[in-house]
């Protein structure tokens, strides 16, 4: 490897953080753990900071390092996109990272990854499906798909798509606890929740064409859509989700939807996230593009 440069310093820190340690960076590298110590020091006494804590068992990054680290991926990123378009005369290529939550991530976003990385085979799609926010400015994620209403942020965001919610419960729980009537029979059920911090904490009804929300609560909560409908379909409760999450279920009985008669229809949006601007590489140009054209509406 070429570690000439700052870039090469960067890509070198990079890994470093990456791998966890030295020695690991060193084997992916084909350097020695001497040699990687000694780039380090090299851009710590360039900056005057220092940016790695080293123990025997771990390395941590400063709070300087974690800046460096964000700096040092964006730069290297952007180097890639301009070599990969002068190779290719600006045709989509090099990796994309994907971020989606898990549910919607497997049910809608695993199918349209499988069909873009075949219209797009120069573009390596490395797709991570996790509920937690990824920091895109921060290099861990090109574009993430996110729900509800966004923060004012930098970032641009695209509307992909929408979605219903539904609340459900199994069966087994209705035979055991009563089917609720109104939603203020809910005060006297265990509602499951969500548990991240963009989750509303009211559930939201409509009666007579007048919007209310009716504080429920429970003794379990998750963060994810998922863990909420295994947890309905286990009989735990009553859980508000995503339609488009548990319409197998409905389908097969395993769930039952409740109080559809006061569904305010509200429709929470679905937004590709990522760095916009006249820089942004061409693959995540054409990524957001195949989003906006074939996500489910």
């Amino acid at each position: 490897m070429d570690i000439g440069g700052r870039s090469g310093e960067m890509a070198v820190f990079a890994m470093v953080a990456e791998q966890g340690s030295l020695s690991g960076a060193a084997r992916v590298l084909g350097l020695t753990p001497s040699s990687i110590s000694r780039i380090i020091t090299r851009i710590e006494g360039r900056i005057g900071t220092r940016l790695l804590l080293r123990t025997t068992r771990a390395i941590t990054l400063t709070a300087e390092g974690e800046a460096y680290l964000r700096g040092a991926r964006r730069i290297l990123a952007d180097m890639a996109e301009v070599e990969d378009a002068i190779t290719d005369q600006g045709a989509p290529r090099g990796r994309l990272r994907v971020s989606a939550a898990l549910a919607h991530g497997r049910l809608s976003i695993v199918p349209l990854v499988a069909a873009f990385s075949a219209r797009y085979p120069a573009i390596v799609v490395e797709l991570r499906l996790e509920d937690e926010v990824v920091d895109i400015l921060g290099g861990q994620a090109d574009v993430a798909i996110r729900f509800g209403q966004l923060a004012d942020s930098p970032l641009t965001a695209r509307l992909i798509g929408s979605i219903g919610e539904v609340i459900v419960a199994s069966p087994d729980y209705l035979a055991r606890h009563g089917t609720p009537q109104v939603p203020q029979d809910l005060l006297n059920h265990n509602c499951l929740r969500f548990n991240f911090r963009r989750a509303a904490p009211d559930w939201p009804f409509r009666v007579d064409g007048r919007d209310f929300s009716l504080q429920v609560s429970g003794t379990i909560e998750g963060n994810s859509g998922e863990v909420l409908s295994q947890l309905a379909k286990l009989g735990a409760g009553i859980a508000r989700i995503g339609a488009f999450s548990v319409a197998d279920d409905l389908a097969s009985g395993d769930l039952v939807p409740l109080l559809e008669a006061y569904n305010p229809g509200d429709q929470e949006p679905i937004h590709a996230v990522f760095v916009g601007g006249a820089a942004m590489p061409a693959r995540v140009r054409a990524f957001v593009d195949f989003l906006v054209e074939h996500h489910p509406a």
